[in-house]
């Protein structure tokens, strides 16, 4: 007889994406999903949205979007024409992967600054570690307000291993999930990867997610970062 598997329930806040999935908020994020709800607060009109892989950043950029209906364009595909050619709010991701036309950035931040369109930039590294060439641009990026996205607590960490697990159709056990979540590396990057992984090896085996399974993903998981 198979034992009926515990639901695990949380609780925390469910942000609807308008056809995405929800966005979990928990102490690690809080401040920076109400700073997006009060962007017309923003000094300058801009600001930059900061926080590591699959944190939730272009999620959020996305909630933004949808309140102001601003376009969003890619760092790799900004140029002259979208800076002369954009007259509303716009988004910016992931100016850490490198800028295509930073002169065409450092235009947009003044138009925010000087006429009050309403800016966002989204980046995996503060302003002051990215590599960028245009002294002005650096000034401008390191005097924007910041929002950061913390690492995930426990709470979310459990939470967005359900999730995961579930949007792949895989029944977990709470005691499962409990075990992932205080033994992995804490970062969503990780849970992530290491969903990825379970799932993989529990089609080629043919086998259930077990603490035993769990296990074997985490230690090949520790010793693939320790190399």
């Amino acid at each position: 007889m198979t034992a009926r598997v515990q639901q695990l329930t949380f609780d925390l806040a469910h942000r609807p994406a308008l056809g995405a999935e929800d966005f979990l908020v928990s102490g690690s994020n809080a401040e920076a999903v109400q700073r997006i709800d009060r962007w017309e607060e923003w000094p300058r009109s801009s600001a930059m949205l900061v926080g590591s892989r699959h944190s939730g950043k272009s999620h959020l950029a996305q909630v933004w979007r949808l309140k102001t209906g601003a376009e969003v364009y890619s760092a790799a595909d900004l140029n002259d024409h979208v800076a002369a050619t954009v007259s509303g709010p716009l988004v910016v991701e992931d100016i850490d992967q490198g800028l295509h036309d930073e002169r065409a950035l450092f235009h947009l931040l003044n138009l925010a600054r000087e006429h009050g369109r309403a800016l966002l930039v989204t980046s995996a590294k503060p302003a002051g570690e990215l590599d960028v060439r245009l002294p002005d641009l650096r000034s401008r990026l390191r005097a924007l307000p910041v929002i950061g996205i913390g690492p995930p607590d426990g709470e979310l960490l459990r939470a967005v291993l359900v999730k995961l697990f579930s949007d792949r159709q895989l029944m977990v056990e709470p005691h499962v999930i409990a075990h992932l979540a205080l033994h992995m590396e804490q970062s969503m990057a990780a849970a992530n990867r290491i969903v990825a992984e379970i799932d993989r090896r529990a089609l080629e085996a043919h086998r259930r997610v077990t603490r035993t399974l769990a296990a074997e993903v985490l230690a090949g998981d520790e010793a693939r970062r320790s190399d």
